[in-house]
């Protein structure tokens, strides 16, 4: 019987121990704005606009209503993205990418001159 009341106690006691620690809240991630300082002879543009300021696209990549012009030269490749407005209308650039030849990054306005500058590094 004295082992019985021991066990129970035991077993009591094991109960008391600390509850499993609640998970920390962690907050939703927020969007940040992508900074476009620099980038105003790209961004809301329409292709032909984009050709006139860095001459023939590289590439060309249509898929559905989105298109990507791309625009090379010695200091770095620019990918631009279009996609038209929701109300309808001509598509516009909403996105750019840049990086160096070899892939390694560059800052994006750096290279929307470099390439302003050659008329598309041609």
């Amino acid at each position: 019987m004295k082992r019985v009341l021991v066990f129970g106690g035991v077993l009591a006691l094991a109960g008391c121990g600390e509850a499993a620690p609640r998970p920390a809240f962690i907050p939703a991630p927020v969007a940040r704005p992508i900074p476009t300082s620099g980038l105003e002879r790209v961004m809301g543009q329409n292709a032909a606009e984009l050709t006139r300021t860095f001459g023939t696209p590289d590439a060309d990549v249509r898929e559905g209503t989105a298109r990507k012009l791309q625009f090379k030269g010695p200091i770095c490749v620019l990918d631009t993205y279009l996609y038209p407005p929701k109300s309808g209308g001509e598509s516009t650039v909403t996105y750019v990418d840049t990086r160096q030849p070899d892939g390694s990054p560059i800052d994006r306005a750096s290279c929307v001159a470099a390439l302003a500058r050659r008329g598309g590094g041609k």
